[in-house]
């Protein structure tokens, strides 16, 4: 038997609720879509504390369905404490509007992005560091987690609070570590997963660039921009909504990771994009017990890179446990003093020099 709306509908109206009722006749269930074997729908119509707890109970009972790959049940963003309450949910994702060229951001100077050609080379250890840094040293920064498939920032930057919306248009980021900080993490579930072909994210960037109230804490010297690996759907709908002023690009210094960095150098250049530098992640490995420096990945390849590009080479960052522990707890590195704490602050006057924070 072929998944269909109607079966899952008949699904959920078959699933008694607590409190009497179904979610379909109770009207909760909004946007489903069934496609391949992939379902999703907005649970929404009820207070917070009442949609979470019937969550589960739908997921349950749609997953007994014969021919389900993959289910995701989003529940939109409630209103902050003191925020009061929103007139109705905020829906992330969708086909893009229509637009006429980039437009700025409201309330936001500069713009950067954090990006690189490949995952697992620590960019978004950068980009939350990177934020924190210019806001210790004096900028007002927020930071846009844009890797929609595997939003990170929430747990690096600490934070569990979830945006608010008074009108169900416009959302509040919250604040963290002195950052102002929006991600999808923030709506779902930390082991929820986003389901979404191309168009849907087009769409939530533009969202994210355009209903989120950035200058919710006052205006901000600049937005750093945590992007996904790669050069696809969202960088290039970043630089068709609004324009960046600069890019980071992260690499380690091995020839894999340099072969997707000159990827990403040549897609910001075609994208007219510039360049603000370089970065060697995990450039040096420093043996706490005896000192000893080893160079695990190669050493100083994304300088010469750097260096044959005519391109600013913004330093070298090493590979150290207590920067990979601080971002797991949540209070990123570069908020507290040591060495690894300087070389994020070095960075960041950097993005200052170039006039960008």
């Amino acid at each position: 038997m072929a998944l269909t709306k109607e079966s899952v509908l008949e699904k959920l109206r078959n699933t008694p609720l607590p409190g009497g009722g179904d979610a379909v006749s109770r009207d909760l269930v909004h946007a489903l879509a069934v496609e391949s074997g992939v379902v999703r729908f907005v649970l929404e119509g009820a207070p917070e504390a009442e949609l979470v707890a019937i969550r589960p109970i739908l997921e349950e009972a749609v997953r007994g369905l014969e021919g389900l790959n993959a289910l995701s049940v989003v529940i939109p963003a409630g209103p902050p404490k003191g925020m009061g309450k929103p007139k109705q949910g905020v829906k992330i994702g969708g086909h893009p509007t229509p637009q006429a060229g980039p437009t700025p951001v409201p309330g936001v100077r500069h713009i950067i992005a954090v990006g690189s050609g490949k995952g697992g080379v620590g960019k978004s250890t950068v980009a939350a560091n990177l934020a924190v840094a210019l806001a210790k040293a004096g900028r007002k920064v927020g930071l846009l987690d844009a890797d929609l498939y595997g939003p990170s920032q929430p747990r690096m930057m600490g934070a569990t609070e979830r945006p608010g919306s008074d009108d169900g248009e416009n959302i509040t980021p919250v604040m963290a570590h002195g950052v102002v900080l929006m991600s999808l993490g923030l709506m779902l579930r930390e082991d929820e997963a986003v389901i979404w072909r191309g168009p849907m994210l087009m769409g939530a960037m533009q969202q994210l660039l355009g209903q989120v109230r950035w200058n919710a804490y006052g205006d901000l010297d600049v937005l750093v921009i945590d992007l996904p690996p790669g050069t696809g759907d969202v960088q290039l709908s970043l630089c068709q909504k609004t324009t960046l002023d600069g890019a980071v690009i992260v690499s380690t210094p091995q020839d894999v990771a340099l072969l997707d960095a000159k990827k990403a150098l040549d897609m910001f250049a075609k994208l007219k994009v510039p360049v603000v530098g370089l970065i060697e992640n995990m450039s040096t490995y420093v043996c706490p017990n005896c000192g000893h420096e080893a160079h695990l990945f190669g050493h100083g390849g994304v300088a010469e890179e750097a260096k044959r590009l005519n391109l600013p080479f913004l330093g070298a960052l090493p590979l150290a446990l207590e920067v990979r522990m601080a971002g797991d707890a949540g209070t990123p590195i570069a908020a507290g003093d040591g060495a690894a704490a300087e070389a994020y602050a070095a960075l960041a006057r950097h993005v200052i020099d170039a006039g960008l924070a």
